[in-house]
């Protein structure tokens, strides 16, 4: 049978067993390893239209979902296994407590790592008033640690779900739920501009919403690597590790691909995740792929980042596209007609971070001319910011465009010169070729004076976030598409 590296399915009762090898037939490894697995078996009674068979779940969440999807594909392996028509009741146990529900009592439950959790009647909580109940700010006593460098704006209220997502967002609500009960490692992956940076976020700020008192800290691989070279300059590894072993209760880092081939950084990080994982401390990481498609990551890294739970995001459905658009519209109150948000979502596939910039820009020209957001305004202010369907350029054509715009040299963004006026060009290309070229980042890095994949990745990753509030990146990149 599959089995996660933590769960020893031959020791569950014969008929779970049984129950087991029917349902791994229907449900991919996954999901089994996330929803099934963690299930235990709490007992068998006969009813009257046949036997009801009692499960327990890890906690309410956990308990609702499965019983939402996997309720009938639970009953029908039960009754596939004994013969007889099976009732499934599925309860849950919370903080190593008794709960009472469907299923009634069902045994101890182990129950690892928490962060204190006080009174919510005598915890001191300042939310100012523009927020919703995902975010807020603390005082001293239900602090939010200074240097967690969360962003309240991202939470998971205002996360749109799609059949792109579900099973992501799933997992990040159950993690901020129950840090460090099943999940840990949580890694999640996918193609920048898809929501894996407010996941993270909507994490700590869901777990520190509930336990004011939690120790979290975001930040970026970049950040981790840039934190450990400052702390070798200036002669601090003590400090460096004792902040980042001893100091939080949840780490949460994006872009952990930028580890890869960085060998000191590499070894800190195994170090670092080995402290946070033995003591049952949560840490959830992002990508751009899969721990086996990361190159130059070390085997021991990887091999542990599957020792969790592995969730991927993909470019959203065009409903879910539309569903977006309209979020960021309401939130924004932006006027925004069925007709453009179609339009919109049907011309832009693949980034959320590049939908949402179009309406920004959308806005900006309705507020400037005095008028309303029409289906002729997008077309026509915006058919260089959407490429025609069929567009696609050379390589060579694009760092064309961006020398002949900038007035510098092809050699200068093959260069190693990292001043503002070449580096930024070499994001801009580098962007531009990960756009509209079918490239991978190492193909790109070929182009750019052999520059390693993680390189390629930040410099779109930073254009990507300038486009949506640097007026003269927006202004350069709609440029050199026009020169294209």
């Amino acid at each position: 049978m599959r089995t996660s590296l933590n769960i020893d399915v031959n020791k569950w009762p014969d008929l779970w067993q049984a129950a087991y090898r029917v349902i791994e037939q229907e449900v991919v490894p996954t999901k089994l390893q996330a929803w099934i697995q963690p299930l235990e078996m709490a007992g068998v009674e006969e009813s009257a239209s046949g036997m009801r068979v009692q499960l327990v779940a890890a906690n309410k969440f956990t308990a609702d979902w499965v019983r939402d999807n996997y309720r009938q594909v639970l009953e029908s392996a039960f009754t596939r296994a004994t013969g007889a028509k099976c009732e499934v009741a599925i309860s849950f146990k919370e903080a190593g407590q008794d709960s009472a529900n469907e299923a009634g009592e069902a045994g101890q439950v182990n129950s690892s790592y928490q962060p204190p959790i006080e009174d919510p009647l005598d915890r001191s909580i300042e939310v100012s008033s523009n927020t919703d109940s995902g975010s807020g700010q603390f005082n001293d006593r239900g602090r939010r640690q200074s240097d967690s460098k969360l962003d309240n704006r991202y939470i998971f209220n205002n996360f749109v779900v799609g059949a792109s997502n579900q099973f992501a967002h799933a997992s990040c609500v159950a993690v901020a739920e129950n840090p460090a009960r099943q999940y840990n490692p949580l890694f999640l992956f996918g193609p920048p501009g898809l929501g894996k940076t407010h996941l993270l976020h909507a994490i700590g700020n869901h777990l520190l919403m509930r336990n004011p008192n939690a120790r979290v800290a975001y930040l970026s691989a970049e950040g981790f690597v840039n934190d450990l070279i400052d702390s070798l300059q200036h002669k601090k590894m003590p400090q460096f590790r004792t902040k980042y072993r001893d100091s939080y209760d949840m780490i949460l880092i994006d872009d952990i691909q930028f580890l890869a081939g960085k060998k000191s950084s590499e070894e800190e990080f195994f170090h670092t995740f080995n402290a946070l994982h033995g003591s049952k401390r949560q840490i959830v990481v992002s990508s751009d792929r899969p721990p086996k498609e990361i190159e130059g990551l070390e085997e021991r890294i990887r091999t542990r980042f599957e020792w969790g739970l592995i969730a991927d995001i993909a470019p959203p459905e065009i409903e879910t596209r539309i569903a977006i658009l309209k979020a960021k519209a309401e939130r924004d109150d932006i006027y925004l007609p069925d007709d453009v948000a179609t339009f919109l979502a049907t011309h832009i596939k693949s980034n959320v971070r590049e939908l949402e910039g179009v309406l920004i820009r959308l806005q900006a020209q309705a507020s400037l001319t005095g008028a309303e957001i029409s289906l002729e305004m997008a077309k026509h202010e915006l058919k260089t910011a959407i490429p025609e369907e069929g567009s696609h350029f050379t390589a060579e054509a694009i760092q064309a465009a961006v020398v002949k715009h900038f007035r510098i040299r092809v050699q200068d963004l093959k260069s190693m010169n990292r001043s503002r006026n070449i580096a930024m060009p070499r994001q801009i290309a580098m962007y531009l070729m990960r756009k509209y070229t079918s490239m991978g980042y190492k193909e790109i890095g070929a182009y750019f004076g052999g520059k390693d994949h993680s390189t390629i990745l930040y410099g779109c990753a930073q254009i990507e976030k300038k486009l949506e509030s640097d007026s003269q990146i927006r202004d350069a990149v709609e440029a050199i598409q026009n020169l294209l």
